[in-house]
């Protein structure tokens, strides 16, 4: 009978289910060899699959944790590690602050009483660019300014008008492929000001295999400090206004981001294979 591994699907940045970002969580005792971890990430077939293995006493971290798409693994993950961190502490697995060896370096979560988590993430480097040729039309809408978020994250920053604008997008991904190494995060200021975020966006990860992401984490620190600049204020609430969505809290600390969410569990069970 083959090996069985237990997994979960945890719905990231969000507190209720079918809603927030959906990601496959496999607690192991060691990494398999990258085939298994792709073919396990194609199977689950959600945006991310986390991975992770503790490591012995005196290590740089806790645990180890890689993240997979159904079609490649990635540098940085927010919602597949929200949902790690909520496992490990669910299950009784860890207690107090976790310290995440990745691609990424070393990633801290904190969880809290009231159920959050907090991770603590690289803040992404934003440098002004030029307007693509062809973003807008791939895009279904004309950019006010764009942003290149820095190859830790690989992906294009591009302010549009309003928030109508940005929930009403319904872009090329063919074309928008050709545009950043990783994605597109479109954004705009919330269209009431004194309501529950400050700010939306959408992400488009078409390069990974991801049309549109539900809630990215990682985009999130790039957004902060985008609009943390724009809004003077280093704690906000970000909408990501997929059809899914999910809320994500963020605090700007220099070269560091604070990301804060919720999750919960919606499917534990055995893998064999």
């Amino acid at each position: 009978m083959p090996i069985s591994h237990r997994i979960r699907v945890v719905d990231a940045f969000t507190d209720r289910p079918f809603s927030g970002n959906p990601a496959g969580v496999l607690l192991l005792d060691a990494f398999p060899d990258d085939a298994w971890l792709q073919n396990v990430a194609k199977e689950v077939n959600h945006a991310e699959t986390a991975f992770a293995h503790r490591l012995p006493a005196g290590a740089e971290a806790d645990w180890a944790l890689r993240w997979f798409t159904p079609s490649t693994e990635v540098d940085l993950c927010g919602h597949a590690t929200l949902a790690t961190a909520h496992v490990l502490h669910a299950t009784g697995s860890a207690e107090g602050p976790v310290r995440f060896a990745t691609r990424s370096g070393v990633l801290t979560t904190t969880a809290h009483a009231d159920g959050t988590v907090t991770m603590d993430f690289p803040t992404a480097p934003l440098t002004p660019a030029e307007i693509p040729d062809g973003v807008a039309e791939a895009l279904g809408a004309e950019p006010l300014a764009v942003f290149d978020a820095g190859a830790s994250l690989g992906d294009l920053l591009v302010e549009l008008a309003d928030e109508k604008t940005v929930r009403a997008l319904t872009p090329d991904h063919k074309s928008l492929i050709r545009h950043s190494e990783r994605g597109i995060i479109a954004t705009a200021q919330a269209e009431d000001p004194t309501g529950e975020y400050d700010f939306v966006s959408r992400g488009f990860f078409p390069r990974v295999g991801i049309d549109e992401d539900p809630v990215t984490g990682s985009a999130h620190t790039a957004l902060a400090p985008f609009w943390s600049q724009r809004l003077g204020r280093t704690e906000l609430t970000g909408l990501q206004a997929s059809a899914r969505s999910g809320l994500v809290r963020t605090e700007l600390r220099g070269d560091r981001t604070l990301l804060t969410g919720r999750a919960v569990t919606v499917i534990e069970g055995d893998l064999y294979a």
